[in-house]
């Protein structure tokens, strides 16, 4: 089975408030990037366990520690999932704030409710995704969803951005989600995130706003550079996605043109 796992953006970030366990509730609109995916094939086998084979972008960390092999392991501890091969064609950048991983691995939780018959209700998808990463529940529904909590509590939000291109850049330099974390200031916003996104994407800018941005933007110039020339550019709205690196625009023309910098990955599509 092969399965494209696609990316997503985030449309505001507002983070509330820190949390005893640790982390932070956030309010925000996670979308999906219909076009730029990762591929992953999960195959069943006659053996006991999972081989892990990675290909095309190389991540981060080891292949044991990859989210595709977490996935599987969750799965085999709670249902008894067994023999399985996995292979990832890595296209997403990594370390960009667009969920990549999360997607990877909510991909191989679906493959394998599909190979080994598990019929789950999306609801137990939800909380097996949930267990894995903050993100990583969203890829289930893959469509707008207003998302709270750590980012695992979602509702469906209807947004109309048809007609649109988006463009999504990744310069060189990457942001963790550690240090993003470290420069937040949480504070709970005059007006919801949801109201600010009910107006035209045109009265956007400086309302819908993204609070990792001024920590990492003060920490890393070039970001802040980069979300620039997106508006120069002639962007209605950009924003940093997630924790960052990666920077994103909307834009009423078909085929903008973004000056790039050595290193910087670009993606372009039209919403449909």
């Amino acid at each position: 089975m092969i399965l494209q796992a696609n990316c997503k953006i985030n449309l505001g970030l507002d983070i509330l408030r820190r949390r005893a366990d640790g982390y932070h509730d956030l309010e925000t609109v996670m979308f999906p990037v219909a076009e730029l995916c990762d591929e992953v094939e999960v195959l069943r086998t006659e053996g006991l366990g999972a081989t892990f084979r990675a290909e095309g972008i190389a991540v981060d960390c080891a292949p044991e520690e990859n989210i595709c092999l977490k996935a599987f392991r969750l799965m085999q501890r709670r249902y008894g999932v067994e023999g399985v091969s996995i292979r990832l064609l890595k296209r997403v950048p990594f370390g960009a704030g667009l969920g990549g991983g999360s997607s990877d691995g909510t991909a191989v939780l679906r493959a394998l409710d599909a190979l080994f018959d598990l019929r789950l209700p999306e609801r137990e998808l939800i909380a097996c995704a949930a267990e894995l990463g903050s993100d990583t529940a969203f890829f289930v529904r893959n469509t707008p969803q207003l998302c709270t909590g750590r980012g695992e509590v979602m509702e469906p939000f209807d947004l109309h951005l048809q007609g649109l291109t988006l463009v999504v850049v990744k310069p060189a330099e990457g942001v963790s989600t550690r240090e993003a974390y470290a420069g937040v200031c949480p504070r709970v916003p005059a007006q919801p995130l949801a109201e600010r996104l009910r107006r035209p994407v045109s009265e956007w800018q400086g309302t819908v706003t993204n609070d990792f941005e001024t920590s990492v933007f003060a920490a890393h110039p070039a970001i802040g550079g980069l979300k620039q020339r997106l508006l120069d550019a002639g962007a209605l709205y950009a924003s940093m996605s997630g924790s960052g690196s990666a920077v994103f625009g909307l834009f009423e023309a078909p085929d903008p043109q973004i000056p790039l910098q050595e290193g910087e990955f670009l993606h372009r599509e039209r919403i449909r």
